[in-house]
């Protein structure tokens, strides 16, 4: 979830419902709706609406317009008990949470099913990794992660779940007011009713689950039809690889390596993660090495994952980076990473065979 996971990335983990469909366009619902600068509905006199009502004026939304659209906008309280769920605490020891997440996007119909989308989608993903320097099998595991290629978009409506974020959750309402305030623009950017897109219940769209600004920072028109429509798979697949393009992809670049460590105290009594940054001859010089030789490497991360049976090592380089951008998550970039490797495999090549693949 683009953008949303720097709020929340354990979100990824709770299963998203339904099926979405791609948005309607043309009239919108709001247009024959009387118009009035007073907010009816759930959320009339709530906090921050005449603001955000004054505030959509600077993009050419009149007070009228706005305010029948979040008159027609529901407050789903749904929303508020997911968004309230507390993180998991972070473990003291092993209890082996990587595996258990990992088993979540690594199972076979997950790598199967990946391999599926791959091949009915070969030539859009063949031109976006030729455009945009992103291997094929980087693009499919996103969006198996995030929609189970496509499967699970989410049923909740855009307009209901950020208007409801913004107006009846004031521990995030900044944050996702201005992602109303960019989905607003998006529905008239591409001429869609803005209560007809369906999504997660925090607002996230399509098949890669982007959050507003992201689409309209980062969603092409990969099949050239003049909209931009993240329920369309080539849609998708190309703006997938222009986020990770623009977010520093390095292509040709490995992603992640595994580490062999000579004592696993001393590594573990070190700061981990995705935003850490070592040297190789600094970790070298506390038993810390890369399984295989990394060439011209400054620096990389050192990433833990609480495995069933004890911690595992990895270092992450730029790429592994570059995938934390669309969740700040290791285990979720490392599910990516491993996905993609696992459907790259099961694929092979044009004959069968396996292709090899920058790790």
């Amino acid at each position: 979830m683009k953008h949303l996971s720097k709020i929340l990335p354990w979100l990824l983990v709770l299963p998203l419902v339904g099926c979405g469909t791609s948005p309607t366009r043309g009239t919108s619902a709001y247009d024959d709706r009387p118009a009035s600068v007073r907010v009816s509905g759930d959320f009339a006199g709530a906090p921050g609406v005449d603001a955000f009502v004054d505030r959509m004026r600077r993009h050419g939304y009149s007070p009228d317009r706005t305010a029948a659209i979040l008159s027609g906008a529901r407050r789903q309280q749904s929303i508020i008990n997911l968004m309230n769920r507390q993180a998991p605490s972070k473990s003291t020891g092993p209890n082996g949470a990587w595996t258990r997440y990992r088993a979540k996007f690594l199972g076979e119909d997950s790598i199967n099913n990946g391999v599926a989308f791959w091949r009915r989608n070969e030539a859009a993903l063949a031109r976006a990794t030729a455009r945009y320097g992103v291997p094929s099998e980087y693009i499919v595991a996103i969006i198996g992660v995030e929609t189970r290629y496509g499967g699970f978009t989410g049923k909740t409506r855009i307009i209901d779940a950020l208007s409801t974020l913004s107006f009846a959750y004031p521990r995030r309402a900044e944050y996702f007011s201005g992602e109303l305030e960019n989905y607003l623009i998006m529905a008239r950017e591409e001429n869609i009713d803005p209560f007809a897109p369906r999504g997660s219940f925090a607002g996230a769209m399509g098949l890669g689950q982007f959050m507003p600004s992201s689409f309209r920072d980062y969603a092409v028109d990969f099949n050239d039809d003049g909209h931009r429509d993240l329920w369309n798979p080539t849609d998708a697949i190309g703006s997938v690889a222009n986020y990770f393009r623009s977010h520093g992809w390095q292509p040709g670049e490995a992603v992640t390596v595994r580490a062999r460590v000579e004592s696993p105290a001393a590594a573990r009594a070190m700061k981990s993660g995705f935003n850490t940054s070592y040297g190789l001859n600094d970790l070298a010089s506390r038993g810390i090495t890369p399984t295989r030789a990394l060439g011209r490497v400054g620096t990389v991360s050192l990433l833990e994952l609480d495995a069933q049976g004890g911690y595992e090592y990895w270092l992450g380089l730029k790429n592994f980076y570059v995938i934390t951008r669309y969740n700040h998550s290791t285990y979720y970039a490392m599910a990516v990473y491993q996905l993609a490797q696992a459907i790259r495999a099961r694929k092979g090549g044009p004959d069968g065979t396996r292709v090899s693949s920058a790790g």
